[in-house]
Parts: C-alpha cells; structure tokens; sequence
C-alpha cells in the first residue's frame, strides 16, 4: 500500500529490542469467549510498536449510536439534481460553496477533465512521450487509489484534442478478448480503413470495423484489419487491467501488442492496473518488451498536494492552513484519492462552521469521519473481530499485514511481513499469530500451500482502516 514507504522509515529509526513474537501496548486479559486461543502475554513495546500503537479514538467507532430525539422536521436536499440551490437565501452560499467543493476534491469518481487534474504533470507528458515520439504501447500501474484511471482519462481527453480516436474499456473479471475488442472495432468507422474510399458505397452506409472481423476471430485477424487504418492513429485504452482473470486473455492481448509492433500500426494500446511491477499486468512476455514501455505512477508529494488543495481553496474560496494540508498530506501517505476524500471531507466540516480557513482540527474531524464510514462499511462481525482484545494487543502485527498486503491479488507471506516489521522478528512465532486470525469467520484468509503459506485480508476495507489508523496514530504521538 501507498502508507509502506512512511511505516518503513519509521521503524527504521527506532530501536528493536530484539525477536519478539507480539509488538503491541500491554492489554488486558482476553474476554472469556476468546480463552479458547492459547494468545501469550504481550512484551514490553519497543519504539517501533509504539509507533505503530492503536488509537484511543477508534474504540468510538465501535460504539452504538445513542438515541436521539426526532428533529422538528425530516432533512431534505439543500439542492436539486441540476445543482441548483434550493434553500433559504442565507444558506444559499455555503451551499454552492460545498457544491463547487464536491465538484473540485470529490473523490467518489476520477477526474475526467483537466480543470482538476493536479500533480500528475510528469506522468502524463511521459505518457504522451512514449505514445507520440517513440510509438509504444504504455502499461500505466501503481497501488490503488494512485491516480491512474484519473491520468487515463485526462490522456484520453488531451489526446483527442490532437484528433486521435480514443476508446476507453474498463476490464471486468469476466472479460473476453473477442467481445470486448469487437466493441471496439464497432465504434470505429470504416471509413478509416484503406479499403475504403470517401465516396464509396461502404462509407456512405455508415459501417464500422467490426464488420470486417470473422465471427470467430484472435489477436492475428484483429491486427489485420487494424494494421490498414489510415487517416487518423487510434488508442485503445484498457483501465483495470489487473481485474482480468482469464489467462488466455492476456496472451491474446500481449500477443496483439505484437502484432500491431510487427506491423507498425497505426493503433496503439495503453492499459492501466493495479500492480507493484510490469510483470504483474503482462506476465512473462519478452517477446513484447521493445514494443511496451512501463509507466509506474509514483505517490504525490507535499508540493502536489498543495496544488490539488489549491483547486478546492479556488473553487470554493477557502483555504487549507499549513497545518490541515500538512496533516492531509500525511495521513493520505501519497494517494491522490485518500488527498481528494479528506480534504473535501475537512472543507465540509470548516463550512459547517463557518469557517473560510480549514484548519488542522477540521482535517483531524475529516479523517475520524473517514474512518467511521469505512469502518460502517465492513460486516459487523469484521467489526467485533477489530475491536476484540486479541486485535488490540495484536494491531502491529495487523498493521504491518497491511502493508504488507500490496499486491494486486492482496495475498502476503510471513517473510513479508517480518520485512515489514524491522526483519528480525522469529518466523514461526509471526506465522502462529497470524494463524490466530484466520479462522473462518475472522479478518484473514489462509492458502497453506506445498511451498509456502500465505495469507490475505478478507475483506480490503480493513487494509484501509489498519493504515490510515496507524497514520493518525503516529500524529498524536
């Protein structure tokens, strides 16, 4: 996850005090129903488990909501579904001011338009570099949450400006190489292929490339057709690409990027997915590498995230003090979506109040907010399972199983996890602590393997919870 790089530095500068098999505040006994788990007595912390310790407020997200008197009427929207303010006058301005907040920093759905892109400019002039200059087709990849369907629409849109045909496809795990690039080839009109003339009968009616596929067709018969288009270039962009689980659709598509390299097309392919490395999305394919080019999308850094705030302050004509953008900055660890949903979060709670600057107690409300909601979000058992006795003395060991948890798939082992909590921690022990939640109702899934044991959250909700808790708790320190 995007947190790794901060939980790393962190320990690293911290004293161990050597092998120990829990790094965790001292808790109280275990409740009666958990007896049953032969759990050892936490050690003394050392520095690094204090940094990594559970925070007071969590335990408040746990609790019932009291019950509350009615209010005098029901609540309404204070606008209508065309953005227009339907409230008394006095009202009218804070609510076009969280409106035009919610359009600047929502975080509910990427950017699509470049008025709101920020802090991805380096990424985007490589992506056009490589697609313009050098003719490759792109692999954009990164951890979730990073900004990479955002940068592919702000491509998209750039792109057309210069008149390239753009089409856009979000992978789905039942995807098909056939029905989904038929799709594409049926929105791309015939008259771009060379058989083709302006006054043809063929162009006159309007066909699409699709018509030109077999029924039955591979990447070979699709880099045909494509390899005679002319008169414009076309990019096919593939967000998501690491949702696809069939195996043979991604041989088809590397073999598809040869193809159309072979041929020298005049289409190019650029897709998008969830990955530490380039062979994660492609696979072992080094018949393809001179034709790809990968493109990994970086955390942003504290100068990125002042210009994304810069939007909001501009469209909604407040401002984030040092201090809120400081704790934003943090507390989101580099992840452009985690920056969007706080601050918008923390630009709410000043406006509520009455406030035009949104100061470092606004951001702090705004992240307890986060965090209740995803929490709201789990299964009630996965609640129970996070607030039980065994996961308070355990939250280092959860916490670095999150971090460590940064795959596509999400899967961990042992050794990652002793690697993330400092390197010198005894194997066996990790692994029976880790066992402890793994049971068939609890927070983690077991794949015990003939060559090693992994292990993966089962719901990724709590990867989140579990960091962004460690990143407050390292504020209150």
């Amino acid at each position: 996850m995007i947190w790794k790089r901060w939980g790393r530095s962190s320990a690293a500068n911290a004293s161990d005090s050597g092998n120990v098999d829990v790094e965790a505040t001292p808790a109280p006994a275990p409740a009666p129903v958990e007896a049953a788990v032969a759990t050892p007595a936490p050690p003394v912390p050392d520095a690094a488990a204090l940094l990594e310790r559970r925070p007071a407020f969590l335990d408040r997200l746990w609790l019932e909501d009291m019950d509350r008197p009615p209010g005098d009427s029901l609540p309404r929207f204070s606008s209508n579904a065309s953005d227009e303010v339907e409230v008394a006058t006095r009202e009218q301005d804070v609510v076009r001011r969280r409106i035009a907040l919610r359009e600047a920093l929502g975080a509910s759905q990427p950017v699509i338009g470049r008025d709101h892109f920020a802090g991805r400019h380096d990424a985007l002039r490589q992506l056009i570099s490589a697609v313009e200059q050098q003719r490759l087709h792109v692999v954009v990849y990164g951890e979730r949450g990073i900004g990479k369907t955002s940068l592919s629409h702000v491509f998209a849109e750039t792109a057309r400006e210069a008149r390239y045909f753009v089409l856009y496809g979000s992978c789905g795990t039942e995807a098909k190489f056939d029905t989904m690039f038929r799709s594409f080839a049926a929105r791309i009109p015939r008259i771009y292929h060379k058989s083709v003339l302006p006054n043809s009968a063929e162009a006159e009616r309007g066909d699409n490339l699709d018509v030109l596929l077999p029924e039955d067709f591979g990447p070979r018969e699709l880099a045909e057709v494509f390899s005679d288009v002319v008169g414009t270039r076309i990019i096919i962009i593939l967000d998501e690409y690491d949702r696809v689980l069939d195996v043979s659709f991604r041989r088809d598509v590397a073999e598809l990027i040869k193809n159309l390299s072979d041929r020298a097309a005049r289409v190019q392919l650029v897709l998008t997915g969830v990955a530490q490395n380039l062979d994660e999305l492609i696979g072992y394919a080094p018949s393809i590498r001179r034709n790809i080019v990968g493109l990994p999308m970086r955390p942003m850094n504290a100068n990125e995230v002042r210009e994304l705030l810069a939007i909001g302050e501009r469209a909604a004509d407040i401002v984030y003090s040092n201090d809120a953008a400081r704790l934003v900055t943090t507390i989101a660890g580099g992840s452009p979506y985690l920056v969007r949903l706080i601050s918008h979060q923390a630009g709410l709670v000043a406006l509520d109040a009455g406030f035009d600057t949104v100061n470092e107690d606004h951001a702090k409300t705004a992240v307890e907010r986060v965090l209740t909601d995803w929490n709201a979000s789990l299964p009630r058992r996965v609640q129970a399972n996070l607030s039980r006795e065994e996961a308070r003395a355990q939250w280092p060991l959860l916490i670095a199983a999150a971090r460590a948890g940064s795959s596509a798939d999400g899967f961990f082992t042992v050794d990652d996890v002793i690697n993330e909590m400092g390197g010198t921690r005894v194997s066996s022990l990790i692994e029976r602590d880790l066992r402890h939640f793994a049971g068939p109702n609890d927070l983690l899934d077991l794949v015990d393997g003939s060559n090693e044991v992994r292990f993966r959250f089962r719901f990724p909700g709590v990867s989140a919870l579990l960091l962004m808790s460690a990143a407050m708790a390292k504020l209150t320190l």
